[in-house]
């Protein structure tokens, strides 16, 4: 190749249109909202009380729901019936999740995972007409028909990242796939104040 072919494949290298094609292969997002009233129960128990319901997520991904003790959880896909009955992961203060789910989706098209928003209670607030809440960006695996497992990879703080969901979103690009329910641990990304909670897990192939 002469120099003039050289300088040519340089520019080429650099210029608007080859950023362009590199970032059409950066994942995306799709955005569902969860609708409790549409999900429908897969099991409930008065003493506790707790539920588990299954609702329509991202095209035929399901998201599964459950509350007990006024705590929440969420995973996505097809989950095995083990995961289903058995996982919970939340926050040890009362908590609620919100409607919006952020799905991340790889170069196929595919969700490689998801991101939700938790609102954690104070559990030093004593006055019950204004309870204080953190605010959680949660990052979950998606299972798939392979491997039907959903769990947390990883916490940001929304409120003390300004930033919080483009970290969320980096953490979900980075770390999702190669994490595995059970054996990987979730871990705090950027900053963490003091109402963000502490999380809680339990996952039925979890290794201590």
């Amino acid at each position: 190749m002469d120099l003039k072919h050289i300088l040519l494949a340089a520019v080429f290298a650099t210029s608007p249109a080859a950023t362009m094609a590199t970032a059409a292969h950066a994942n995306e997002s799709a955005y569902t909202d969860r609708d409790l009233d549409a999900c429908k129960t897969l099991s409930e128990e008065e003493e506790g009380p707790s539920v588990t319901l299954l609702c329509a997520g991202y095209k035929d991904l399901p998201v599964y729901f459950k509350e007990g003790d006024l705590r929440q959880s969420q995973a996505y896909g097809p989950l095995s019936k083990t995961y289903i009955d058995s996982a919970f992961e939340t926050f040890g203060p009362f908590n609620h999740t919100g409607a919006k789910i952020e799905w991340r989706l790889g170069a196929s098209g595919i969700p490689v995972a998801a991101i939700a928003r938790w609102f954690v209670a104070d559990p030093e607030q004593t006055n019950d007409t204004d309870t204080r809440y953190g605010q959680v960006l949660v990052v979950s695996t998606v299972a798939t028909t392979e491997n039907p497992t959903s769990c947390v990879v990883g916490y940001v703080d929304a409120l003390e990242n300004k930033d919080a969901n483009t970290l969320a979103r980096t953490v979900a690009d980075e770390e999702a796939a190669g994490f595995i329910c059970g054996k990987s641990k979730p871990q705090w990304h950027g900053k963490r104040g003091g109402l963000a909670g502490d999380p809680m897990h339990y996952l039925p192939d979890a290794v201590e």
